[in-house]
């Protein structure tokens, strides 16, 4: 059975878009905490592809690829017992309270 990730043989026209992306604040910040998280062994490679593998298809098809990392490093922490959902979401709260 293919998992969310499985692309091969999926018909599609669209062109590849190949030109560079600029991260956003955001992005660069995943991105740092990724390579935080796995400088001190919280995280693995295989750990991230294996969550990132777990979403659900329709949620995999709605994200981005940071946003991807997030969800995952979300599975992880929750997982590891490192945060629960209630800090997770009092936090989201939080910023969001500061940027609206």
């Amino acid at each position: 059975m293919p998992k969310v990730h499985d692309r091969g043989g999926w018909p599609n026209e669209d062109p590849i878009d190949q030109s560079e992306h600029v991260l956003s604040d955001w992005e660069v910040r995943v991105d740092a905490l990724h390579m935080v998280l796995g400088e001190k062994g919280v995280r693995t490679t295989d750990e991230m592809r294996r969550a990132i593998e777990s979403l659900e298809l329709e949620k995999y098809e709605s994200l981005g690829y940071y946003e991807k990392w997030t969800a995952a490093l979300e599975i992880l922490m929750l997982e590891k017992g490192i945060l629960d959902s209630d800090e997770i979401d009092r936090r989201m709260v939080q910023l969001s309270q500061r940027s609206g």
